[in-house]
Order: C-alpha cells, then structure tokens, then sequence
C-alpha cells in the first residue's frame, strides 16, 4: 500500500506530519486568542477602574467647590440677616470642606499636578476662610457695621474665581485623562478584534487544508485500495501454489532425512558389528600373545606386543566410540523427522500441572544440584498439542538443570503472561549462562556452546526450536556468562487448524 500512496505523493508518516503541524498551528492560533481575550480583559478592568476613579475625582472635586460656594453664600446671608441658620450652614460647610479635601487628595495621590493645584486651592481657602471668620465673628458680637466694611474691604470674590478656575483645572484635565483611556480602550478593542480575526482565518486556513489534506489522502487510499484489490484476487492464488510448494518441499525434506537416516543406519550397523567381531578377535590374538610368550618368548617382538594389546584395542575403542555417537545422531534425525510427520492434537494444557509432573521427575537431579523450580504467578492455560508442549518445557528444564553452575544452589522460575492472542512462557535459571555470540548458533543442529562437559549432542534446543515453529510460535534467548539463562518461548492461545495439518 505504501508505494501506491507514494505514487499519490502522499504516505502514512507524511500525512501524521502534516495533520499535527496543522493541528499545532491551529492550537497556536486559538492560543493566541485567548491570550488576547484574557489581555482585553484584564484593559477593560482596568479602564473600567480608571473611568470609576476619574469620575469620583470629578465629583469629590465639585463636591469641594460647593462646599466653598456654600460657605460664601452662608456668610452674606449672615451678614445680612444675622439669621443663626446661615451661621450653622456656615460651620456645616467648613467643616466638610476639611473632609472634601482629604477623601480628593486621597484619589489623587498618583498624580502630582493635581495634587498642587489642589495644594493651591486649600491656600487660597484657607485665606479667605481667615477673612470670612474675622467678618462672622464682628457680627456676632453686633459690629454690624464694622463686619459690613471689612465685608466691602475683603477681596473674596477674586479668591472665589481663583479657587473655581482651579477646581475647573482639576476636573479639565481628570476629563482628559478620561478621554485618554477611553482611546487607550478602543486601541485595544481594536487590536483584540484584529489578533481574533486573524486568529479566525487560521483557524479557517488549517481547517482547509487539513481537509484538503484529508481528501487527498482518502483518494491515494481509494485508489491503492483498489489495486490491491485488483492483486488480491491473483495474490491469493499465489499464496496457495507456494504454499503447497513449501508444504512438498518440507515433506520431501523430512522424507529425505528419514531415507537417509535410515540408509545410513544399515552400514553403521554392519560397522559395528564388524567392531565387535574385530573386539573378540583381538581377545583371541590376546590369549595366543599369552601363549606364546610362556612357551616360546623369542618368537614375540616388542611391536608385535604394543599392536596386540594397546594399538588394536584402542583403534577398536575409538570406532565402537565414534559408531555409538553416529548412532545417536542418526536416532536424532529420525526422531526430528517423524516429529515433522505426526499430526497434532490440540487440547487444554495446565501448564502449572504439567510443570510440576516435569519437576517431579527430575526431582533427583534437581536434588543434587540443590535446585528448585518455582512457578511466579498464575500459568496460563492454552489449547496446543501436548506432546510438543510437554517436549518444550522438559528439555528446557533438563538444560537449565545440566548446565548448573557449580557451587551456586540451583533456582529455576517458570512463569507465563497472556498477551491478546499468544502467551508467552519463561523459563529462568541461574546456571552458567551462555555467551551472547553463541545465542543464535544453540538453537542450530548439532552446534553447542560453552565447556562441553556433560553429554549431549546439541539437538535439544534445535528440536525444541523446530517444535515451537510447528505449534505457531517463536523462541528466543536472554543470557550472559555465569547470570543464568531466559529462555522465552511465545505460543498462540489456540493452535489453528493450518498448524495443525502442516
């Protein structure tokens, strides 16, 4: 499938690469929006907060100019009248202009030119404050008259126009600043509406060409779907002429092996029988040597002697030696071959229940070596045949106790993992281990590894490798020199009807 697409420019790797980089883009860009939503946000706060201060500035600040207008008011109406309503209206609004002037300057501390005109407008109140109480306190002690030309003298009403051009300065300019924020706001209104609209065309922009993408991808996948289901057809047929080529190809590999296994067979056995002819030979010739030297020593030389009692027998050792490992060899390759030949037989397998028969009969060994097999954690059952399975694990468990190391107490673990279709078995020990060169030739015929003290003839991990194969599986090998051995066998769950006929 994967060169159809790359014929269509596009492949499985590609187009991940480009849906995530348009899915990051995108991610970006509403990133981006949201920063700028939370930035307006945080401005408008602000603004709002500013526009709230500005307007309370404006009104402590005209509530001050009142209160002076009042109190200038309050005083003529005195003067006049000498009604003590004026006098309390006159107290009234001195008093609060104390603290009018203190809540004002409390709003405008962050900025120094209000807070000298307001400097300025509490001198110039304070004055005429003076002025006005030296005018109240005449009248209340009767000197109308003199109140009245103090009154006429006083130059109030040129510190009353100061004092309201000052607090018109200080509510001009909290007007501009007003208006200052309120272009600093529709800047950012108009920045946060900007970054969103360009937010939303690469949003729209990424949507698009994902699709684009999308589509393109689903034509390459239509279009390879097609030819493959053009070879499909034609593949099948394939499969099935080269299947039953490898099936007459390995009948005739294991036919082969069993005729020449057993054709050898029958001149190894004319050898050694021919051996031990040439054995009990050697014993007569022995006894005529006997003979010979009693009765007539001159006629028996020194070579004569060496051949009849040591180069004879040896030579007949040494091929009685090599016949018998001929002979276990030729059994291994026709034991190999009608495990080839026999049909399987799938049935429910107690792994843990077979794996403690396998100890039970080796139980002696293990006992020498000190040894222990021990199941970690619940064995899975699986439906295989149970010879082959049985084959597995004893040859297995009879290596990792052979190759023990010595001085070290023996300890074999056995434990299973179910895994979707296909469980895998291990088996650990803590023997010699194997060298990490040798992992792949062990598993050849006849190859072995390691110091070749114990007997063998390297065909046990070779069978139980062909075995696994036959049950639909794999072996495999994790070791190093003197840390033991795993070895991890992974088998279906249920044998398949093709295993089984093949």
């Amino acid at each position: 499938m994967r060169s159809f697409l790359d014929r269509f420019g596009l492949d499985e790797g590609r187009v991940g690469r480009i849906l995530v980089t348009f899915l990051l883009i995108g991610f970006a860009a509403l990133l981006a929006a949201g920063v700028s939503i939370w930035w307006v946000a945080d401005r408008n706060q602000e603004h709002a907060r500013w526009v709230s201060h500005t307007y309370e500035v404006e009104l402590a600040t005209t509530q001050g100019a009142r209160l002076v207008e009042q109190a200038e008011t309050a005083r003529r109406g005195f003067l006049l009248t000498r009604d003590p309503a004026f006098l309390r209206t006159y107290r009234a609004a001195t008093d609060g202009w104390g603290e009018s002037a203190d809540a004002l300057r409390a709003l405008i501390q962050d900025n120094p030119a209000q807070l000298r005109r307001l400097s300025r407008a509490e001198a110039m109140i304070g004055a005429l404050a003076d002025a006005r109480q030296r005018s109240m306190t005449l009248a209340a002690t009767g000197d109308i008259a003199g109140a009245m030309a103090m009154f006429q003298r006083d130059v109030g009403g040129q510190r009353m126009r100061a004092i309201r051009t000052m607090f018109g300065a200080m509510a001009a300019q909290e007007r501009g600043l007003l208006q200052k924020r309120d272009q600093d706001a529709q800047q950012s209104a108009a920045t946060f509406y900007s970054v969103l609209l360009l937010a939303g065309v690469i949003v729209i922009l990424v949507a698009l060409g994902a699709l684009f993408t999308v589509l393109r991808y689903t034509r390459s996948l239509a279009a390879s779907r097609a030819q493959l289901q053009t070879l499909a057809g034609s593949l099948e047929d394939q499969v099935s002429v080269r299947t039953a080529d490898l099936a007459r190809a390995n009948e005739e590999i294991q036919r082969f092996a069993y005729i020449v296994s057993h054709d050898l067979r029958a001149p190894l056995v004319n050898v050694m029988g021919f051996t031990a002819e040439l054995d009990g030979a050697t014993g007569a010739i022995r006894a005529l040597l006997d003979r010979a030297e009693a009765e007539a020593p001159h006629i028996v030389d020194e070579e004569s002697r060496l051949a009849a009692r040591e180069d004879l027998p040896e030579a007949i050792g040494f091929i009685r030696t090599s016949t018998q490992k001929m002979d276990r060899l030729i059994n291994a390759i026709l034991g190999l071959s009608r495990q080839g030949r026999r049909v399987l037989t799938p049935e429910t397998i107690d792994v843990a229940a077979m794996v403690e028969t396998i100890g039970a009969s080796l139980v002696q060994q293990l006992e020498t070596r000190d040894g222990e097999i021990m199941m970690e954690g619940a064995m899975p059952h699986i439906v295989t045949d149970r010879l082959a399975i049985e084959q597995i694990f004893s040859n297995l468990i009879e290596n990792a106790i052979k190759y023990a190391q010595p001085g070290r107490p023996l300890r074999i673990a056995v434990r299973g993992e179910r895994l979707g279709p296909h469980v895998t078995y291990e088996i650990d020990d803590n023997g010699r281990g194997i060298d990490p060169k040798d992992h792949a030739r062990v598993f050849d015929l006849f190859r072995r590894s390691g110091t070749q003290d114990q007997p063998g003839e390297g065909i046990g991990l070779a069978n139980v490798r062909a075995l696994a194969y036959r049950l639909g599986g794999v072996i495999d090998l994790s070791s190093k020199l003197g840390e033991g051995a795993l070895f991890r066998v992974t088998l279906p769950v249920h044998l398949e009807p093709a295993q089984v006929q093949s």
